[in-house]
């Protein structure tokens, strides 16, 4: 059984960082990709950034780019989410997906991926 499970998120003012970090278990993830979504109040759920398990390519929303960084530790079989320079509108419930790779690039939809957590809540005050 498949289970992804968030942690660090929290409560940090503008201009700062936090690390999320995504715990995967259940099966192998070699051939898979990670991704980091993000879902702010009344509004739909959304691509952050993603990473290819082997290889560790790395994709990000336009939104994040040069502020956040995606990687993945294989011994310890975690996702992280380095984010910097938060901003306000970075505030949300951040998700953590996983996926099989299909040979392409990985798109920003939710529907493409089929493992879930429960989700971390960030906060950002100016």
């Amino acid at each position: 059984q498949v289970q992804l499970v968030e942690s660090g998120g929290g409560l940090v003012q503008a201009g700062g960082s936090l690390r999320l970090s995504c715990a995967a278990s259940g099966r192998t993830f070699s051939s898979y990709v990670m991704g980091w979504f993000r879902q702010a109040p009344g509004k739909e759920r959304e691509f952050v950034a993603a990473i290819r398990w082997s290889g560790g390519s790395t994709y990000y929303a336009d939104s994040v780019k040069g502020r956040f960084t995606i990687s993945r530790d294989n011994a310890k079989n975690t996702v992280d989410l380095q984010m910097n320079s938060l901003k306000p509108e970075d505030t949300a419930v951040y998700y953590c997906g996983a996926r099989r790779y299909t040979g392409y690039a990985p798109g920003p939809n939710t529907y493409e991926y089929d493992y879930w957590g429960q989700g971390t809540q960030v906060t950002v005050s100016s």
